[in-house]
């Protein structure tokens, strides 16, 4: 059985200096000795320095970002995400008929350059129908601007597309609906994340 004496000097292993750019290694003099010479010593303490206030600068960046985040207006929010879910029925219904004239939708390389994401419900009559997704449907310009939302042919073609009791209770929805900030915020998020995941599917499906 192996006895330990505490007379044997303790076994000194070399070390690789942590200074930046320096690869030299070297037997330290004391415990915690890090880098092999006072000029990597002072490296070391200016690279810290410079690591500190970079994180610093990017606490301050984050903070002044909340803080110009606190004080945008709701319908700034508001706006977000009625962006988001338009980005989204755009790319959903691209490829699909109008829903009031049945013209083709395309994008003819621009992104909703041909066709608008319009409400079956104007925004302006039923405010709180914005963002339900059976009252949003890929429609041409024509009809969404020119013809007023082609209301008549949009119900007809709404019909088609989702069924008669899901119009009629669309037609009969009153309830109201009140969107805070953090829920205007989740609906841009969700709708970004779906317009994300068929720009994905999109690529895979034509090989880029």
């Amino acid at each position: 059985m192996a006895i330990k004496n505490s007379n044997t000097p303790k076994i000194i292993k070399v070390r690789k200096c942590r200074a930046p750019g320096c690869t030299n290694e070297f037997f330290p003099i004391l415990p915690m000795q890090k880098v092999c010479c006072p000029k990597c010593a002072i490296a070391v303490a200016v690279a810290k320095r410079e690591k500190d206030e970079k994180a610093s600068a990017a606490a301050e960046r984050r903070e002044r970002r909340e803080k110009l985040e606190a004080m945008k207006p709701r319908r700034h929010w508001i706006a977000e995400a009625k962006k988001a879910m338009h980005r989204w029925v755009r790319l959903r219904d691209e490829g699909k008929p109008c829903i009031s004239c049945g013209r083709p939708l395309v994008s003819n390389g621009k992104f909703g350059g041909d066709f608008d994401a319009g409400h079956y419900r104007s925004v302006g009559s039923a405010k709180h129908l914005e963002f339900v997704e059976w009252n949003v449907h890929g429609q041409c310009k024509v009809c969404n601007n020119h013809l007023a939302g082609n209301h008549v042919a949009y119900r007809a073609g709404l019909i088609v597309r989702i069924g008669l009791a899901a119009v009629d209770e669309l037609e009969a929805d009153q309830a109201p609906r009140r969107y805070s900030v953090e829920d205007l915020k989740a609906l841009k998020a969700h709708y970004s994340q779906l317009a994300k995941a068929l720009e994905h599917d999109r690529r895979v499906e034509h090989g880029d």
